[in-house]
């Protein structure tokens, strides 16, 4: 298939790229390449994925960027774009369609909200209106675990109810998935929503957990540790959400298990919940060295537990998530090593 995958100089988009690239599927990535982290980083992801610096920056000009391999094309842009996106739609002629670009972070969404209406919600609508008027077969886009809110009932069922989210960053992913339903609704074309859990591994982002304590330890800075370590999280590790992702994008929608084929909406995590003081030992049994932990209350946003249920995603798509943190924390922090000539 030919499949545009939005987000890809992001971490999920770079692993869902690559691995659609690896099994024959003609990507077409698109990203804005932000300055929210480190862009240096992200132009590395790109890099591996055959596309160079120079072929990166342009904006709008996608004709000669093809990679190495030439099933991976790069094309920077905005996703507010309602001019660039759909010549982009009109020139690839897209069978189906995977977003994952967002403005992400939950407590960036405090300090920023405009950025995420921009992006979460502009954006969105705007590939929306693409994927009907190109006739896309799918779309397949990100929601998040963050929908649940303060959900105290345990694990995460998609029957639960998601209408008090505590955060802009939530209420846009929430937002994302009432989108969706209404444009399969009124126009027949699938949609599934997947609320990813918290994801973890190498090439990871520079703000999430894995990442700033590894930074943190190495360079003998104490670790903060939020809600003082009263914290669990589905921690799921990056191979096993790109296959879930990429099984979703390989599979007729309406051969799934369901009455509505055109709208759908999965977990997809671990099927697992992992204490955080759990997590940092084992990130300092990696490392060897023992971490100096601040101790700090939770910050606005943030919830104490999450944990999937994905029965759904195991009985559609025989997902299967089974790295094990020790082994997920490994890679991560070899690739760390490797990354930054620790």
């Amino acid at each position: 298939m030919k499949i545009l995958v939005t987000g890809a100089a992001g971490f999920i988009g770079f692993y869902v790229s690559k691995f659609l690239s690896e099994r024959g599927h003609e990507v077409v990535g698109l990203d804005n390449i932000n300055d929210y982290y480190d862009v240096n980083l992200k132009y590395a992801r790109l890099n591996e994925l055959g596309i160079n610096q120079g072929q990166a920056e342009k904006f709008n000009q996608y004709d000669n960027t093809r990679s190495s391999n030439c099933s991976f094309k790069f094309v920077r842009m905005n996703l507010e774009d309602r001019q660039a996106l759909p010549k982009l739609f009109k020139l690839e002629k897209f069978d189906v369609v995977c977003n994952l670009a967002a403005q992400a972070g939950v407590r960036y969404s405090l300090e920023n909200p405009e950025t995420y209406i921009d992006s979460n919600i502009v954006g969105f609508l705007n590939i929306l209106e693409c994927c009907r008027n190109f006739n896309i077969k799918h779309l397949v886009y990100a929601s998040s675990s963050s929908v649940y809110g303060l959900n105290d009932k345990i694990p995460f069922e998609i029957s639960d109810r998601v209408d008090h989210p505590i955060s802009l960053y939530a209420a846009t992913k929430k937002s994302n998935e009432l989108m969706a339903y209404t444009y399969s609704h009124l126009f027949g074309f699938p949609t599934t929503g997947l609320r990813f859990f918290t994801v973890y591994g190498p090439w990871g982002r520079p703000d999430m957990a894995m990442f700033l304590f590894t930074d943190a330890i190495v360079k003998g800075r104490p670790i903060k540790v939020f809600n003082e370590g009263k914290m669990e999280r589905d921690f799921t590790y990056i191979d096993d959400i790109s296959e879930g992702v990429v099984r979703i994008l390989e599979k007729d929608p309406k051969e799934r298990s369901t009455d509505n084929c055109l709208y759908r909406i999965y977990n997809i995590g671990n099927n697992n919940s992992v204490k955080l003081l759990d997590f940092i030992e084992a990130i300092e049994k990696t490392l060897g060295i023992k971490a100096e932990r601040q101790l700090l209350p939770m910050q606005p946003g943030d919830v104490e537990k999450t944990w999937a249920n994905v029965d759904d995603l195991i009985k559609d798509f025989d997902y299967r998530p089974n790295t094990s943190i020790q082994k997920g924390v490994n890679s991560f922090i070899n690739w760390y090593k490797d990354y930054y000539k620790v």
